[in-house]
Formats: C-alpha cells, sequence, structure tokens
C-alpha cells in the first residue's frame, strides 16, 4: 500500500461491491448496528411490565426510551468531532466497549430514577456509532456501491431493535424486565466482538490536524450545512418519521394487552418481528435509489408508512398486524435514503452533516416517543394514529417542495470530500 493510500490519498476509490473489504465493512457495521440498538431500544419491549413494576404511567415509562436516545442526541456531536481527529474505527471501538459496560448495569438500577439516568449515560456511549458509521461507510466504500452498503447497515439497525425487544419482551413475563434487558446486553457484547474483529482498516480517512487547512472551525462546518435547505429538509424527514415510528412501538403494547386484544406480553412482544420488513425494506430501498433516484424512494417509503398507520387503527388483530409490516418497512425504507443521502450532498464536514440527521433523528425519538404518550392516555389509538399521521404528512410535504428537481436526487459516482 502506497504512502497516499494508507493515508486517505486519493489513489483509493473505496471497495468496491463484492470484494473482501466490502464484505467486512458490511458484516462490522451490520454487527455495530445490533450491538447498538438491541440495547438502545430494549426497554421499549417491557415497557408494560416497566410501568406496572415502577408504579408509572405510560408515558412515564416511556422516558426510558427517550432517556437514552436524549443522551444519543447530545453525545451525536462530540463523537463526530472526536472521529475527525482519532478515526472512524477507533472512536466507534471506544463507543461500543462504553455502551455495553453501561448497559449491563441497567438492570441491576435500584429506582426509576436511577434507571433514567443510567440509561442517558447509556445514549451517550451509543452515540458513537450512528454519529460516525455512515462517515466510515462513504469513506471506506466505493460511491457507486454507497447506497446498497447504507441500505444495508440500516437493515441491522432493524434487526438490532427487534432482538432488543423480542429478547427482552417474553423474558420480562416470565422472569422479569430486568432479566430481559440483561440478556440484550450480553448479545450486544457478542456483536461489538464481531465489529472490533472484522471492522476493515481506514483507507479513506483523513485526520484532521489542529491549525491545519483542514481544522475548520465547528460551527462553520454545522452553519453550514443548516445553510442547505436540502440537509435541513432531509434532518425533518429523520426527527418526524422517527418520532411517529418510536411513538407507535412505544405504545402498541399497552394497547394489545388492554380489550379488545388482551394479549399477554410474551404474545404482544412478537409484534415485533415486524421488524423483520424493515431489515429487508431498507436494504432493498438501496438498490431502488440507486436506479430511480432518492426522492421518490423517499416520498413512496413515507406513503407506505401512512397506509400502514391508518390499517393499524383496525379492532381486528390480523389487520393490526399486516398495518405494522406495511408501517415498518415504510420507516427503514426512508431512513434507508434520507440518512444515505445526507453526506452524499455535503462537501465540508460530512461527519457534522451525518451528526445532525442523528440529532435530528434520536431528539424528534426523545420528544415524540414520549408527547405522542399524550394523546395515548387521552384519545387512546385513534390518538396515536392522528398524531404521527399528521407528522408523515408534513415530512412528505417537506421533501416534496424543497428536493423535488434537484440533482442529486440519484446517487453521484463521484466521491464526496471532507
Amino acid at each position: 500500500m502506497s504512502s497516499s493510500t494508507a493515508a486517505g490519498g486519493s489513489s483509493f476509490g473505496g471497495h468496491e461491491r463484492g470484494s473482501a473489504g466490502y464484505r467486512r465493512m458490511i458484516l462490522a457495521l451490520f454487527a455495530a448496528g445490533v450491538a447498538t440498538f438491541s440495547q438502545l431500544y430494549s426497554v421499549q419491549g417491557v415497557l408494560p411490565e416497566l410501568a406496572a413494576d415502577q408504579h408509572v404511567s405510560e408515558s412515564t415509562a416511556a422516558l426510558a426510551v427517550s432517556m437514552s436516545t436524549l443522551g444519543l442526541t447530545v453525545a451525536v456531536i462530540p463523537w463526530s468531532i472526536l472521529a475527525d481527529r482519532r478515526g472512524r474505527r477507533a472512536t466507534m471501538r471506544v463507543s461500543l466497549t462504553a455502551a455495553v459496560v453501561l448497559g449491563l448495569l441497567v438492570p441491576f438500577a435500584p429506582s426509576f430514577e436511577a434507571l433514567l439516568a443510567l440509561r442517558f449515560v447509556e445514549g451517550l456511549a451509543l452515540g458513537g456509532i450512528p454519529a460516525i458509521a455512515l462517515a466510515y461507510l462513504t469513506e471506506e466504500i466505493s460511491p457507486l456501491a454507497a447506497a446498497v452498503a447504507s441500505g444495508t447497515y440500516i437493515s441491522g439497525t432493524s434487526l438490532g431493535g427487534l432482538f432488543g425487544r423480542i429478547v427482552a419482551g417474553p423474558l420480562s413475563e416470565f422472569v422479569s424486565w430486568r432479566a430481559g434487558t440483561l440478556v440484550v446486553s450480553l448479545l450486544a457484547a457478542v456483536a461489538g466482538v464481531i465489529f472490533f474483529l472484522t471492522a476493515p482498516a481506514p483507507r479513506g480517512f483523513v485526520p484532521v490536524v489542529k491549525h491545519s487547512s483542514r481544522d475548520i472551525p465547528l460551527a462553520r462546518k454545522l452553519l453550514k450545512c443548516l445553510k442547505d435547505r436540502r440537509l435541513v429538509v432531509l434532518f425533518a424527514q429523520g426527527g418526524l418519521l422517527m418520532g411517529g415510528f418510536v411513538a407507535v412501538y412505544n405504545y402498541l403494547g399497552f394497547r394489545l394487552q388492554a380489550p379488545p386484544f388482551l394479549i399477554p406480553a410474551a404474545i404482544s412482544s412478537f409484534l415485533f418481528l415486524a421488524y423483520l420488513s424493515g431489515t429487508w425494506s431498507s436494504a432493498f430501498s438501496g438498490r431502488l435509489a440507486s436506479t430511480r433516484g432518492r426522492l421518490p424512494v423517499l416520498l413512496g417509503s413515507a406513503a407506505l408508512m401512512l397506509l400502514g398507520l391508518v390499517v393499524t387503527a383496525s379492532s381486528w388483530l390480523p389487520a393490526v398486524v399486516l398495518g405494522l409490516l406495511v408501517f415498518t418497512a415504510g420507516f427503514f425504507a426512508a431512513h434507508a435514503t434520507a440518512s444515505g443521502w445526507v453526506p452524499r450532498l455535503v462537501t465540508t464536514g460530512r461527519a457534522q452533516a451525518s451528526s445532525l440527521y442523528n440529532l435530528a433523528y434520536y431528539g424528534g425519538s426523545s420528544l415524540f416517543g414520549w408527547a405522542v404518550g399524550l394523546a395515548f392516555q387521552s384519545l387512546g389509538w385513534g390518538g396515536v394514529v392522528a398524531a404521527v399521521g399528521s407528522m408523515v404528512l408534513l415530512a412528505m410535504l417537506l421533501a416534496w417542495a424543497v428536493l423535488r428537481g434537484e440533482p442529486s436526487g440519484r446517487p453521484s459516482s463521484r466521491p464526496a470530500t471532507l
């Protein structure tokens, strides 16, 4: 390897699809997604049991999810700064290690307040993965394969979310919510080891050295991103769609365990298998975006969310399941498209642009994941459908108004630079 290549010089054009480096990158980021999101959302699968055990309301119990996503929201930009200087892979390793250690402490929280504090700090640690993963991928994967690769990474995040919920949920009924979350953290540790063993050494990364020509002040990078209305709209997609998605899953368990369904937690948890539709759709959306363009895929995916959401209003369980499958598939396809689009639009501060997307994404999760609970407590599931449906419609209108006609609707074959 030449010195320029080792340093991230222009002679390295990215791992091509099908190469050993590409396969290792995909496996590593898939494992990182599983490790991160299994821990982040394991508590969501035990919310009814947690509420009963801690004697709190539905919306208060949902704070156990919101606090971790709030911590992640706060941390994404600091993690991106560290990654600019210390490297993507090294920073992600630190993040995963800290998150696993903290995740193992959560089940032993002595009080609900201590649980919320631990979940917040765990979210701070977890922030290093979504803040950096797509920047790492974009620098190391050939531009022509980047859309497919980013979709595969998002499918790993969906599978991680599924594991966290479907493992913790049944255990919460047969043992306790503490046992469920502990097992999830142990599984996340295994996924973290896989990342350590498979993540390829960075070849497209050039560290930002203090006082160098590339050492652009953080405020200038962030301001440049926020002045680009295309990026701002993509950030809004993340906040609105993720907020609605988390709200649906936060309160679905409460709905299904109440009349007319009266489904036990061990069974209702298996509805999280709907995440598998997101695992498929996020990978498929990457391939579709590479041929059809990102905007049509983004709008179509959001429309699927809206359709599925309306169907979940039925009181017939098979229809609820079908609606959840469609809603989940639409969300992950939209998220994969929007998040993969962000770094392709940036010429300065790629890591910060991805971090701003994640800030909006998890900020929306924290805010709306809790706030929609107020509508649920007052109006039942109809309140959830109305609130989340309004958020999805707003996201679609913003995307259509700002992103239509943009030449960046299709992936570029020219790699962006930091």
